[in-house]
């Protein structure tokens, strides 16, 4: 941030100032030999940097605003630092390719933040939004380069953005998610049908076929796990297509939750996004940005617990900024100003055209308006 430079002439006269020992707060003071006047200069910039600085070390850091602030209240800090809140962070755009990026959300009240990561933990973008979408995901591929390879959870609208803007990208399904959607439809213990046995047992089999994808560790067991996927299609495929009329004289799938257990994993296995990692080589877990980003954000709200949705919001911000780049310059790019746009060249001639025309509709008064006062007939008491 530039700081303008000292003043060595008195406001008053104009005269030169001279060093007049310290104000009690360790800040320089001036004096004019000609008319006397005393006094310390004032450098708002430099006050509200350092207001700045001791909001956002508060926020994100483990302190209490008596604790930053010297009283017992931290009254002083709250009222010198209410304008912080409407400070944006600025975020630095992505620009280098990586071989593989993470990406993932998490729920803020009412608000999801979809949140990408390189493989080395490098956060590289974030995105609110109202819930998945492909428009809240296509918000956030946009900021990043295309990788070679995207893990992810299989949220939904994902694969929709990820066709329109990374159409080359491979894409690597987390494992550990599958396997708990397939543990939310079948249960940790399956009971697909009553007897005969061997219904029940299909349940099982598939929970145990998913459950197994965590010891794969090569091409080979990939393979063979494939082939046992499809052997258990040939011997209960049968049963996802079985119906029965209910109560209500509506037909249905009897087993229902067996369908939808086998129609999830028919699907990642059918797009290949399970052993993506085997061929290129990439993590096949958002475990880093779980434990690296998720978890100091519930942290964080967990220690500022009470504030509004904005304002998680805002702190969520800065925590995120300070794991792109430090402090100092976070808060010397934020208070820069944005330099003001060029105006367009034919915004100018459409101004030029419009001077002394009538306006059409505008703020200002107008005698045709009847707010002055009339003379004639018409004005006579």
């Amino acid at each position: 941030m530039t700081l303008p430079s000292n003043s060595t002439t008195c406001v008053l006269c104009g005269s030169q100032l001279v060093k007049n020992g310290r104000h009690r707060s360790g800040t320089q003071r001036w004096r004019c030999k000609s008319c006397g006047a005393s006094a310390v200069r004032r450098r708002p910039d430099v006050t509200r940097r350092e207001q700045l600085r001791r909001f956002v070390v508060w926020l994100t850091g483990k302190q209490t605003q008596a604790e930053i602030d010297g009283t017992r209240t931290g009254r002083s800090f709250r009222r010198d630092t209410a304008w912080c809140w409407d400070i944006q962070p600025y975020r630095e755009p992505a620009e280098t390719i990586h071989h593989a990026v993470l990406v993932d959300g998490v729920w803020i009240g009412s608000w999801c933040l979809l949140i990408a990561i390189n493989d080395k933990g490098d956060l590289l973008a974030w995105q609110w939004c109202g819930r998945e979408t492909t428009a809240a995901w296509t918000a956030l591929l946009e900021q990043v380069p295309a990788p070679g390879v995207i893990v992810s959870d299989g949220g939904s609208g994902l694969p929709s953005a990820l066709r329109a803007c990374w159409p080359e990208t491979k894409h690597q399904r987390r494992i550990f998610h599958l396997q708990m959607n397939t543990t939310r439809h079948l249960t940790r213990n399956p009971r697909t049908a009553a007897p005969p046995h061997r219904r029940t047992a299909a349940g099982k089999a598939l929970r145990e076929l998913v459950m197994n994808l965590s010891n794969i560790d090569d091409e080979d067991a990939a393979i063979a796990w494939q082939l046992q996927l499809e052997q258990w299609w040939q011997t209960f495929g049968h049963l996802t297509r079985e119906r029965t009329m209910f109560r209500n004289g509506q037909w249905g799938f009897t087993h229902d939750r067996l369908r939808k257990a086998w129609l999830l994993i028919r699907k990642v296995t059918r797009d290949e996004v399970l052993f993506t990692w085997i061929t290129y080589g990439n993590p096949r877990t958002t475990s880093p940005l779980e434990g690296g980003y998720n978890s100091p954000i519930r942290e964080l709200l967990r220690r500022h617990r009470g504030m509004s949705e904005v304002h998680r919001r805002r702190a969520i911000e800065w925590l995120l900024t300070l794991r792109q780049i430090p402090l100092e310059q976070a808060l010397t790019l934020t208070l820069t100003p944005a330099p003001a746009p060029e105006p367009n060249q034919h915004d100018q001639e459409d101004q030029a055209e419009d001077i002394g025309r009538p306006s059409l509709y505008d703020t200002g008064l107008d005698a045709t308006e009847g707010l002055w006062e009339r003379t004639g007939w018409a004005g006579r008491g």
